[in-house]
């Protein structure tokens, strides 16, 4: 089954371009000219900006320090409808971005060459967090995919509103609410005082079901499971999701706590929380970058815990990931991994100091709030990561306490970090956000009829059809 799926995305590549096919049967040389290796690296910036001075900056300093290797910038971005195509027609970039929700695919595939050689040759062998090391590795093993920023979700808000509300205590803390419901009152309050609505959450291009699904896990939702014969069967008709969808509805109908607008997608999600359209949601500790374009000062940045619901005291671990593409030679494989180490690495080197210390002062020009931890790709012991953290408190803009309680939720995981769903993950966060907009635009919405709905569909059109 996989080899047949290889050759349907090698056809589809034929047919989305001819010059793909041509690259194919080109000379496939990793030396340039002067015997250097070349690889090409995606995800590149394409706008003139702070951005992309901050990568060049880092490419000039590697390839000085690095002179047998060449960077070629790429454009490409990782996007699902061309990804196949380039992926079968040998056109991806040497070495490409992606989210973790794409690993199983790209490793089940094998559109990504094993690093493990090269990862152990540059210092990496037990440097990664035990937490991430199933999703980055193959079967055997190996590892397969480099990861990067992971992150945990928990609630970020708006420090004003939550002060109007007597949420927030003089030192700069704010009120952590201990499970959904209480957060709900919270909402509720913060409308009563501030007529401002107490949380937004994403409803559309696949973001509301990917926050739906840390939600429901907290309800005690299984959304698919593998049988004895080893396919997968989707698993959320059930009561648990029920009561979550349910949790999600009465936002809307009997707490009046949402924005008016059902229909939320990635850009309104941050523009709601930036301009000041509601107090909380439930995000990833860097989304400072998301709202400072929309005025939201470093001052107004909060983040705490995600609270536990009725079954589980659970946070989605999500991140993004470089591969390099199959077929890369031995020399672009290391190259790889030697550029990657020039901005990731555990070892506190004064290359990553450099970059880093870029990073922030990017962060600050922009009026980012400086300061939240993530969690580390890193086993706590990287020296890396202690001097990082160390490093962005000194740098903080804004009051530490606004945020210390997520940066202590981070440092400490005292609650359960699930992987998002294993197969199909994008697919079901598409059918997902169906299910929320429809109980948000419709008050006699029957939720059980909805995932009933939802989870027929997704076993029709996703699972049945895996190729794996």
């Amino acid at each position: 089954m996989k080899k047949m799926f290889k050759m349907v995305a090698l056809m589809l590549a034929l047919v989305l371009s001819l010059s793909m096919l041509a690259g194919c049967g080109a000379d496939t040389s990793d030396k340039n000219e002067n015997g250097q290796t070349v690889i090409s690296v995606g995800d590149w910036p394409d706008k003139e900006g702070v951005a992309l001075d901050t990568i060049n900056l880092r490419k000039a300093r590697f390839e000085e320090e690095n002179p047998d290797v060449v960077i070629e910038p790429d454009l490409w971005k990782f996007d699902r409808k061309t990804f196949y195509a380039k992926a079968s027609g040998g056109q991806l970039p040497t070495i490409f971005k992606g989210a973790f929700t794409e690993v199983p695919e790209i490793i089940n595939m094998e559109y990504s060459e094993d690093l493990t050689a090269a990862l152990k040759k540059h210092g990496f062998d037990g440097a990664f967090n035990e937490r991430i090391l199933d999703i980055i590795s193959n079967e055997d093993g190996n590892i397969v995919v480099f990861p990067t920023k992971p992150y945990i979700l928990g609630i970020a808000f708006n420090v004003d509103l939550l002060k109007a509300a007597g949420y927030v205590a003089e030192d700069g803390t704010p009120h952590q609410p201990k499970d959904w419901n209480e957060m709900v009152e919270m909402a509720v309050k913060i409308k009563e005082v501030t007529g401002v609505p107490g949380l937004v959450i994403p409803t559309a291009a696949r973001n509301g079901g990917w926050i739906f699904t840390s939600l429901a896990w907290s309800f005690g939702v299984d959304f698919m499971e593998k049988d004895a014969d080893g396919k997968w069967k989707a698993t959320f008709n059930t009561p648990e999701a029920a009561e979550a969808l349910q949790f999600v509805k009465d936002l809307k109908w009997k707490y009046d706590v949402l924005p008016a607008n059902a229909l939320i997608d990635y850009g309104e999600w941050y523009k709601t929380l930036g301009v000041g359209g509601a107090a909380m949601t439930i995000t990833a500790g860097d989304y400072p970058g998301k709202v400072a374009k929309y005025g939201m000062q470093p001052e107004q940045v909060g983040m705490m815990a995600i609270p536990a619901g009725p079954k589980r005291h659970v946070t989605l671990l999500g991140g993004e990931i470089w591969s390099v593409k199959a077929g890369a030679t031995k020399d672009q494989v290391d190259a790889s991994v030697r550029w990657l180490k020039s901005e990731f690495d555990h070892v506190l080197t004064d290359t990553f100091k450099k970059t880093t210390e870029e990073s922030v002062a990017k962060a600050i020009k922009e009026n980012q709030h400086v300061g939240i931890q993530s969690l580390s790709q890193w086993n706590n012991d990287a020296e890396s990561l202690k001097w990082y953290n160390e490093y962005i408190a000194e740098k903080s803009n804004g009051n530490p306490n606004h945020v210390r309680l997520y940066n202590e939720f981070v440092s400490n995981c005292p609650v359960e970090i699930q992987p998002e769903e294993p197969v199909c993950c994008q697919e079901l966060y598409s059918i997902l956000d169906g299910c929320i907009q429809e109980v948000l635009t419709n008050k006699d919405a029957d939720v059980v009829a909805i995932l009933e709905k939802a989870n027929s569909d997704f076993q029709t059109n996703q699972l049945d059809n895996l190729s794996y």
